[in-house]
């Protein structure tokens, strides 16, 4: 048999297969909306280019025969491309081993498992500081098998209540402590052989309670600043930011979530309340002495976009979630629509520059393997680039769980 000599083809290839099989976060979010810019896929994108995703017009529902048009509103989410990699250096020598040598197998894992690293981290960090929905402010890991179960259901709760299907799409990104203390938990409950074989084998959480999981240690910790709450400052307030009596204590670090007094959260298709109290999450640092918040989602209290029963009451406090100077590992219940990863091709280097390119997808991963020699060192040098960009598309299908 022939062997199989280690070609540019051959390390995007391997590479490739590495990062599908080990992004964690990256494989459970939606991939369909690479493929809406298929003009642009054609020549390749460049770094800093945005793709609009569009999410669909919401309508109200009409009660009796009288037709009442309504416009249609389309929104678009943008999504920014960035690129990122991790380079090689192949000796002529090593250029003729086989692909299975167990040094070249070691170099393109390593650089593999660097580029879905990152990957994930960047998803993840969007995860901290767009998801609003948040759970278990004292941050306590369960400790008991109903402990460990009620971590699970409150999460698969909080989505329903968003309106998240229930189509199997459903995932948990986890820390190590947390993954660890939900096996625990969960060890006495009732499940078949076959699943309790892998999870005792594994020491991972296996798919159960309508929840597909993962382990990830590039789960985002979010710091709750200095700040203590103040009172709402004014009657009838919506949008993307509240009035306050100025914050106190001192600053209130984007990526905290706060509740406002008397503001429900509403199903998002009859606008019903849910009976419990809308969370909002703080989009950006506000020093101490600003009276002004700014926050997601936008308030809004009427029409097809309702998200919530009413406008906070003026002279009552908000609460902030959580203990102040408090960090918090932010695990994160998810609908797969509510987090978009987009990993495109890129442009590659014209003809005549002495690069050899191979470029691949498969299953909306896309790495570029590009090769070009050093005359002085005798040496090949092999980049791998990845263009890649992260989007909450529907941060309301998504819960943050807190833990310690």
């Amino acid at each position: 048999m022939s062997n199989t000599l280690l070609t540019s083809s051959i390390i995007a290839k391997e590479t490739l297969a590495v990062i599908e099989n080990n992004c964690a976060f990256g494989g459970m979010v939606n991939r369909d909306y690479e493929t809406e810019q298929v003009g642009s896929m054609r020549t390749g994108y460049e770094p800093g280019a945005t793709l609009n995703i569009r999410k669909p017009s919401r309508y109200t529902y009409r009660s009796g025969r009288t037709s009442v048009p309504q416009a249609s509103v389309d929104t678009t989410i943008p999504l920014t491309l960035s690129q990122g990699g991790a380079d090689l250096n192949f000796n002529l020598f090593e250029r003729t081993l086989q692909i299975t040598d167990r040094r070249i197998q070691k170099k393109i894992n390593a650089a593999a498992a660097t580029i879905v690293n990152e990957i994930d981290r960047v998803g993840l960090l969007l995860a901290r500081t767009a998801v609003y929905n948040c759970l278990n402010p004292t941050g306590a890991l369960p400790a008991t098998q109903a402990e460990a179960v009620a971590a699970i259901t409150s999460i698969n709760r909080r989505l329903d209540e968003m309106g998240a299907p229930r189509d199997n799409m459903r995932g948990l990104i986890m820390n190590p402590a947390f993954n660890a203390a939900s096996v625990g938990g969960f060890a006495g409950l009732f499940n078949g052989q076959a699943k309790l074989g892998r999870q005792y084998d594994s020491g991972l959480m296996v798919d159960s309670l309508g929840l597909s999981y993962a382990m990830d240690q590039n789960v985002a910790v979010h710091t709750n600043g200095a700040a203590t709450a103040t009172n709402i400052n004014g009657a009838g307030q919506t949008g993307s930011s509240i009035t306050v009596n100025a914050v106190a204590g001192g600053t209130l670090a984007a990526g905290t979530v706060i509740t406002l007094p008397g503001v429900y959260a509403v199903n998002p298709q009859s606008r019903v309340s849910t009976g419990v109290l809308a969370q909002f999450v703080v989009t950006a640092d506000t020093a101490a002495a600003s009276t002004s918040i700014p926050i997601s989602p936008a308030i809004v209290t009427s029409g097809a976009y309702q998200n919530v029963t009413a406008s906070p009451t003026s002279g009552s406090p908000y609460v902030i979630v959580g203990a102040a100077s408090t960090s918090y590992a932010c695990n994160v219940g998810f609908h797969e629509d509510a987090f978009t990863l987009a990993m495109v091709p890129m442009a590659t280097p014209p003809d005549g520059t002495g690069a050899r390119v191979e470029q691949i997808s498969h299953n909306g991963y896309t790495i570029k393997v590009t090769d070009f020699y050093d005359g002085t060192n005798d040496n090949v040098i092999t980049r791998l680039d990845v263009l890649f960009g992260w989007a909450a598309t529907y941060p309301e299908l998504a819960c943050k769980y807190y833990t310690v």
